[in-house]
């Protein structure tokens, strides 16, 4: 049998842009649902580093949107797309400030302001941990939908 060099170069070559490709950037997009107004800002963050979880403050690779809503008076659902990222084991925060002021309000430790998690995750006593918020972004485009909650 005969030593073909040009064709093995070729079957590497197509191999690794296969592999390549499929480790790519993947398209990211929330649907948030459950807005009680649409005043203010919806602040978002997604995050592969567990310890950064849920503020995004400590971690630079953090994605970050800050998305003014219309301040009128319906409350359906607004959509935001954080590109493509790489793939990885993701997690997502939101919080509607509604006063405009980029921050979560709180009384007495209690969010005066929306807030929601990727994957619905619970809320006890604090933010879920990331454990609790995470997914799996794959080749797949991932179109999350994240309900907010108010408790004032």
């Amino acid at each position: 049998m005969r030593n073909r060099p040009g064709a093995v170069a070729a079957l590497i070559g197509g191999a690794v842009l296969a592999c390549g490709a499929a480790a790519g950037p993947t398209q990211v997009g929330v649907t948030v649902t459950g807005l009680r107004s649409h005043k203010g800002q919806i602040l978002a963050c997604l995050t592969t580093n567990p310890r950064a979880f849920p503020d995004c403050s400590k971690d630079p690779q953090a994605r970050k949107l800050t998305v003014a809503l219309s301040g009128s008076g319906e409350t359906g659902p607004v959509r935001l797309d954080f590109g493509a990222v790489p793939q990885g084991r993701y997690a997502i925060s939101l919080i509607h400030d509604e006063n405009g002021n980029g921050r979560l309000d709180t009384t007495m430790a209690i969010p005066r302001e929306g807030y929601g998690f990727s994957r619905d995750a619970p809320v006890r006593m604090g933010p879920p941990r990331f454990d609790k918020a995470a997914f799996d972004l794959g080749a797949a485009a991932q179109n999350l939908d994240i309900r907010m909650r108010y408790l004032l």
